[in-house]
């Protein structure tokens, strides 16, 4: 499709640039071959918007890309970059549920640490009342995650009991306050005291240090009964102890390998429990998948993110805030795992 007839599906609330501002890495490696670049700006297909981004969240899944370890899907930006949040300053065609100016926040297929972003309107949902577009960023990549994992995946029910490792991290903070809100218990596991008492803050009912003998506190904990589910962010030589701590019947959904993407698995403990193991990675999910999700999102989450509160434990931790000249700064903070909660990225005076 050639320029001017794709304009003709594009409504645009101002004349839009010609070039924009984004990071870019020439090659795979560590956080030096990260740079700042200017590019022709995307494109508007059928069904997407583009947004004036004002903040990116820093994922995991952002620094394996930059190693090389994930590469961005077919037809996807190669931009880093999974989360944002800003105003909708493009529609393309067929896209009737948003206007021109309406501060949303999205999951991108890429392209967020940039200026300007498209993604498909689908996969958009509005800024919480009374949050800030740094505290909306923070949250699409990991609320996406989560649902899609620990509740409709795994499952998860009120009155279960899951495991969640990681739990100051990102993820591991959006799944502990989103299991607390819908009435499970949560034991977390993470580094060191500090986290851990982060994560009691939360609202986790048993804050762990990873290091130690958890299965024998989660054992104690459960009086002998085990957990419901675990939500497993480690992979390697954790999963024959996840497979010890889950109860009969017992779920396991995998999110990520921080520990090893490989394992030696006691698999007659996994059936003589009857254990489910599942797992997924977002990005490559179809479109209608991810737009199902937020569609989920919206009608059981947010209401409980619209409620004006003070100590609301759904708003996201900011831990840091780091302006686009300083991805490489939020990258290695990111990878140091020193980071309790969420770490984006400032557009807004880019």
């Amino acid at each position: 499709m050639n320029t001017q007839a794709n304009m003709k599906l594009v409504m645009t609330k101002s004349p839009l640039p010609a070039n924009f501002l984004h990071v870019d890495y020439p090659e795979v490696g560590d956080t030096k071959v990260m740079c700042l670049k200017h590019s022709p700006i995307p494109k508007v297909a059928k069904g997407q918007l583009m947004i004036r981004v004002a903040y990116a969240g820093v994922n995991g899944p952002d620094i394996a890309q930059r190693k090389g370890l994930y590469p961005a899907p077919k037809g996807a930006s190669p931009i880093l970059g999974l989360e944002v949040a800003g105003e909708v300053c493009a529609l393309g065609d067929e896209v009737t549920q948003w206007q021109l100016g309406d501060k949303v926040t999205a999951l991108v297929p890429g392209g967020g640490y940039g200026e300007y972003v498209t993604t498909h309107a689908a996969h958009c949902l509005p800024v919480p009342e009374g949050w800030t577009l740094a505290q909306a960023a923070a949250i699409p990549e990991t609320f996406f995650t989560v649902w899609g994992n620990l509740f409709v995946r795994a499952g998860l029910k009120a009155g279960e009991t899951v495991l969640i490792h990681g739990g100051s991290g990102g993820i591991g903070s959006a799944a502990t306050v989103l299991a607390k809100a819908f009435g499970a218990k949560v034991i977390t596991t993470s580094a060191n005291s500090d986290k851990s008492a982060y994560c009691r803050s939360l609202g986790a009912d048993l804050a762990l240090n990873y290091n130690d003998d958890f299965v024998g506190a989660v054992m104690a904990f459960t009086e002998g009964k085990g957990v419901e589910l675990v939500f497993d962010m480690a992979g390697g030589d954790f999963i024959n102890q996840n497979l010890k701590v889950l109860a009969l019947d017992g779920r396991m959904v995998s999110v990520a390998m921080q520990r090893g993407a490989k394992a030696q698995v006691d698999i007659f403990r996994l059936m003589a429990k009857r254990i489910t193991w599942t797992g997924s990675t977002l990005r490559p999910q179809s479109i209608a998948a991810k737009a199902s999700i937020a569609q989920e999102l919206h009608c059981k989450v947010w209401p409980l993110l619209n409620t004006p509160c003070t100590d609301n434990k759904l708003v996201p931790n900011i831990f840091a805030q780091f302006p686009l000249t300083e991805v490489c700064q939020a990258h290695e903070l990111m990878e140091s795992g020193a980071h309790r909660g969420k770490i984006v990225l400032s557009l807004s005076k880019s």
